[in-house]
């Protein structure tokens, strides 16, 4: 389990996720598993997933990549952030299983997400 306040989860949002697939399979070696829409990501030794491929076909979004930090308090740390000149993209909300999570626009522009995990 990675400690509080580091980058330990990814996302990467495509509207051509097969083509994504063997692009990071043949490069990087990643495997995927799990239902289309969301597949979690397996980089090579990582017995747990590292990440996330989410298809964005529907134009939901459009192609992007997220880092998401690992947080105490993911409310707690909206707020300060908001102090600190974020804007909240995605209020803190329920992810399943008691992970809690959001989306950021830091003040320079850039999308991060943040989360706590399940008994964090």
């Amino acid at each position: 389990m990675s400690a509080a306040n580091q980058v330990d989860w990814f996302q990467i949002g495509t509207d051509r996720p097969e083509a994504a697939e063997r692009f990071y399979s043949d490069v990087f070696g990643w495997k995927f598993a799990g239902e289309p829409g969301y597949r979690l990501v397996f980089t090579p030794g990582s017995p747990a997933p590292a990440g996330g491929f989410a298809d964005v076909s529907d134009g939901s979004t459009g192609p992007h990549a997220i880092p998401f930090v690992n947080v105490a308090d993911t409310a707690e740390t909206c707020r300060r952030a908001e102090t600190a000149g974020a804007k909240i993209l995605v209020a803190p909300a329920d992810g399943g299983d008691g992970l809690v999570f959001a989306h950021l626009i830091d003040p320079t522009g850039n999308h991060i997400g943040v989360y706590t995990p399940a008994g964090g």
